[in-house]
């Protein structure tokens, strides 16, 4: 039985770690996601789903690139280090809280879409897109095949 390939946004912060940071070191493991429904995201990504790579707290929001899923999730080390942001003095190693997917640079976009070209594509991209979706803060996101696509036409 082969499992159908799924699509993802994921969100950085540029100045934390950016599309060009991933082009550099190939493979980058997405530390210190510190809430539920996104780590039940990461839980169900498998090797070679789509993720579309995206700079928060940008002067221009949005898709900068492509990236895909590298490892099946396990468990986030930032948890478990005194000195990282991300520590969590409630996760043992035996009882991990908190998980990661390693992302493999795809490649940048010829041009990023920006929030902006987003929020423009709304009718297309349907009201379950969370993206745009008043309140939604989730660093990782689902994204359907239909929409992967009505994005990428974007660029």
């Amino acid at each position: 039985m082969s499992t159908r390939k799924r699509h993802w946004l994921m969100k950085s912060e540029p100045d934390d770690f950016s599309i060009d940071d991933l082009a550099r070191v190939q493979v980058e493991p997405w530390t210190g996601v510190r809430n539920y429904q996104a780590r039940n995201f990461m839980r169900s990504m498998q090797v070679g789903d789509g993720v579309l790579f995206y700079h928060s707290n940008a002067p221009v929001p949005g898709i900068y690139g492509i990236a895909e899923v590298a490892t099946t999730a396990y468990p986030d080390p930032s948890q478990f280090d005194r000195k990282s942001k991300y520590f969590d003095e409630k996760a043992t190693r035996e009882q991990p809280r908190w998980d990661l997917v390693d992302v493999r640079y795809v490649r940048t976009l010829k041009r990023p879409i920006s929030l902006d070209d987003i929020r423009a594509e709304a009718d297309a991209l349907g009201e379950d897109f969370a993206l745009i979706r008043k309140g939604n803060r989730l660093s990782v996101l689902p994204v359907t095949a239909a929409q992967w696509k009505t994005l990428l036409s974007l660029e």
